[in-house]
């Protein structure tokens, strides 16, 4: 009864520092700070286009107007458009259209939808922030997000704030929270720690951190995660929310009794159970190896709803 209530509780933090004093309705026009610069919006946004299809989904989720969508290459992670699936049902239900493909720039496409406002990313392979001058220069209002440093809720805040969507936002939040709360209830959680492993994605393996959002939603639903041995801090070629190691360091990585593989599926769960070089891990001889789903690997706020589910699955 105890664990539960921690439980609980994480789940009433799981915005992890997102402002959650929603004040009323600014008026307009609104400021936006950005990066030392000012982003004026004279009314409230009613043809939002977004070329960072990593923040579509946010905006989806608290009710923006969103009228485009730039779309990434097609893979097992899309629709066919390049819309990533976890949203791409919230999206075609909307009426979103394409804005470019193959996350290909295009502001032709851009000016011709006419947006009064903008979203673009700081980070990441859906970047156009190099292209904000050109954008202004079209009186196009552009506003950067960085959902690299962010988890989805506070990117959800930051927003609703400049949509006036604050309650909207709120709303999202709270809905996410009510369903972790409830998944949290509803399971029978296994003893012990758990590790979180990318597991040869793209040839990469690496241990999520505690701090990471794919932790954070495990915490939240009564799990201890844990991390990278302090003994191999010294081998880790890349860190962002998860550690990156070589493949020959991955068994002594992984300390968690159980398991959860980032974007991984059933197959890779099979794959992982069959490695000679992870033969003597206590979670592989216990087959306590689990999938968090293929959207797992960026959470927002329809997929960390299909990672609950699929932890949830797991242990109901």
């Amino acid at each position: 009864m105890h664990k539960l209530a921690l439980a609980l509780m994480a789940v009433a933090v799981i915005a992890t520092g997102a402002d959650r004093a929603f004040s009323q309705e600014q008026g307009w026009p609104r400021t936006v700070a950005q990066d030392g610069e000012s982003l004026i919006l004279e009314s409230k946004p009613q043809r939002i286009v977004s070329t960072t299809p990593s923040v579509t989904g946010i905006l989806l989720a608290i009710g923006a107007p969103v009228m485009a969508s730039a779309a990434t290459t097609p893979t097992m992670l899309t629709d066919d458009k390049g819309f990533f699936s976890q949203w791409a049902n919230a999206a075609d239900e909307r009426g979103v259209a394409v804005l470019y493909p193959n996350l290909n720039f295009d502001i032709e496409a851009i000016i011709g939808r006419k947006p009064d406002l903008l979203i673009a990313s700081a980070t990441g392979a859906d970047s156009v922030a190099q292209h904000k001058t050109e954008l202004q220069a079209q009186g196009i209002p552009t506003m950067v997000v960085n959902y690299s440093n962010q988890s989805w809720q506070q990117i959800a805040v930051e927003l609703g704030k400049a949509t006036g969507l604050e309650a909207e936002a709120s709303d999202a939040i709270k809905r996410f929270d009510d369903y972790a709360a409830q998944a949290a209830v509803s399971m029978t959680r296994p003893k012990g720690k758990v590790s979180i492993v990318g597991y040869n994605i793209g040839g990469s393996y690496s241990i999520g951190r505690p701090e990471s959002p794919q932790a954070r939603l495990l915490t939240a639903l009564g799990f201890e995660v844990a991390g990278l041995p302090k003994g191999l801090q010294r081998d880790v070629t890349r860190r962002s929310d998860f550690d990156f190691i070589s493949r020959e360091n991955l068994s002594a990585a992984i300390t968690g009794d159980t398991v959860f593989l980032l974007r991984g599926t059933e197959k890779d769960v099979a794959t992982f159970l069959t490695d000679p070089m992870l033969a003597n891990l206590p979670a592989v001889a216990n087959r306590k190896v689990y999938a968090l789903g293929s959207t797992s690997f960026r959470i927002d706020y329809y997929s960390g709803r299909q990672m609950i589910d699929a932890i949830a699955g797991h242990f109901r």
